[in-house]
């Protein structure tokens, strides 16, 4: 009997974990947000147009995301999928990131990007992706982008698995919020000062 409750108990919490982690399943054929009243919805509630301004545009001076999901476009509440156009001009990075929610799936329209993630046992499986490749993130693995090129700038979309698949920057997370320089310090086993001055080198520019 005791086997059981603890077997209950365990596939209760997995259930609750994989909900917690997942996009709802919705019971209508779209999700209208609640300040969305009065006249009828057309398709211009389905279409996303700030993309526009990436076609035949100038590659900008760092790189740059931008970013179709939940928030963006509230028509994808509840369908479980959005997109981002990542924009790398020469020499510049995605720095090492997560998706919690979501994998992610990388196509490469532009240029050649080294990519890689590291798996659970701090395995990393990296390429060096050229224009039509693709390559996937598994959800909530550590992974990169990197453009070396230093003359051609490079540009790719990744689609994810969820409408709200987050982001969770390690340099930000690390050297952006409150964790204690000391503690910093002893799990990267270095000294104060040099935590701190990684801290100054991400600090926003004035």
């Amino acid at each position: 009997m005791a086997t059981q409750k603890l077997f209950f108990l365990l596939l209760s919490s997995f259930t609750i974990i994989q909900m917690a982690f997942a996009d709802p399943d919705i019971t209508s054929d779209f999700v209208l947000p609640s300040n969305v009243t009065g006249s009828p919805v057309d398709g211009n509630f389905f279409t996303f147009t700030s993309t526009r301004a990436l076609v035949s545009a100038q590659p900008p001076p760092n790189f740059k995301v931008t970013k179709a999901s939940m928030a963006e476009f509230p028509a994808l509440n509840g369908q479980s999928v959005s997109l981002a156009v990542l924009q790398f001009p020469a020499g510049t990075t995605n720095p090492p990131h997560t998706h919690p929610r979501s994998a992610e799936l990388l196509f490469l329209l532009d240029g050649s990007l080294e990519v890689g993630f590291v798996d659970t046992t701090n395995k990393l499986f990296s390429q060096t992706l050229k224009a039509g490749d693709m390559f996937v993130f598994p959800k909530g693995l550590v992974h990169f982008q990197y453009n070396a090129d230093a003359q051609k700038p490079a540009v790719a979309v990744s689609a994810f698995g969820s409408a709200n698949a987050g982001t969770v920057s390690l340099p930000v997370t690390l050297f952006t919020t409150s964790i204690d320089d000391m503690i910093l310090a002893k799990a990267f086993k270095t000294d104060v000062a040099t935590i701190q001055a990684l801290k100054a080198g991400l600090a926003p520019k004035p």
